[in-house]
């Protein structure tokens, strides 16, 4: 497919056709396709940037990074497909979170073609290509994890997640931060700090804040954080945007219609007929 770099949906249009190929290889499954649809629309009624409640969670999430002792970033399909040099960098600003592939729609190919794109990014040791451990109570393949990542973290960064997985998660008792464009869906619903914002705006934010602050020594604490509120400020945000485009005039999709010529009036007296 080829482009116009003009088009007004350029970017969009790149991230589509590059998920649509990857979804060819294998590595994006074609439910991914339909998530990332769903995503893009939030991020339509969101303004496509980050919100001001967005970067407070962002910034907290960076703050929770810094303290976690094992801290693990869950990634699927379209994770690598969309960000995977933004999880290198988040990998290389916390130099103790591990990176670990973990599937719903699950493949031992599939699984391997995630981590040669994670590795392929900078991602040095991608776990979960050969699941040792599952979370209890999930029928899913997204029960089978690493037991040197997902099964022992504390803390957990769950991108485009499903909510099952996020609550069983929270059950074992880690910590679990999600992003997802989402506000309702109940992974944000479920988790213990939401952020409500694109994926690679915000693997970005979170890298940015720990390279200027890095990681020191982990406690193992994690500052309180508002969930409600986070999910209330997005809320908001959707609201002012949709009442403000319903305010807004109609746009014109093209010329205006040429006014019909009016009739000529009407004179007064007889009317002159050629002879």
């Amino acid at each position: 497919m080829r482009l116009s770099p003009s088009h007004p949906r350029y970017a969009s249009l790149r991230v589509r056709a590059r998920l649509t190929e990857l979804s060819r290889t294998g590595l994006v499954a074609p439910e991914g396709l339909i998530a990332h649809g769903r995503g893009e629309t939030f991020d339509y009624l969101l303004g496509e940037h980050t919100t001001p409640s967005a970067r407070l969670a962002e910034a907290a999430a960076a703050g929770w990074l810094r303290q976690a002792r094992r801290p693990v970033l869950s990634v699927n399909g379209n994770v690598a497909a969309l960000a995977a040099s933004e999880v290198a960098r988040l990998a290389r600003a916390c130099p103790g979170l591990a990176v670990e592939v973990n599937l719903f729609h699950r493949t031992g190919p599939r699984a391997r073609a995630v981590a040669d794109a994670l590795r392929e990014a900078g991602v040095r040791h991608p776990l979960g290509v050969r699941p040792t451990a599952r979370i209890p109570g999930l029928p899913s393949d997204r029960a089978q994890v690493d037991r040197r990542g997902i099964l022992v973290a504390d803390l957990c960064i769950v991108p485009l997640e499903d909510g099952d997985r996020t609550e069983a998660l929270r059950a074992l008792g880690k910590k679990v931060i999600s992003i997802d464009l989402n506000p309702l869906s109940r992974t944000s619903q479920q988790a213990d700090l939401p952020i409500v914002d694109e994926l690679r705006r915000a693997l970005s934010q979170i890298a940015e804040d720990l390279e200027q602050r890095p990681p020191t020594a982990p406690t193992g604490v994690f500052a309180p954080f508002d969930r409600r509120a986070a999910l209330a400020g997005a809320l908001r945000t959707i609201g002012r945007n949709l009442r403000r485009a319903a305010a807004a005039p109609p746009r014109s999709s093209g010329p205006r219609p040429r006014a019909s010529p009016r009739p000529a009036p009407r004179t007064a007296g007889r009317s002159h007929r050629t002879p």
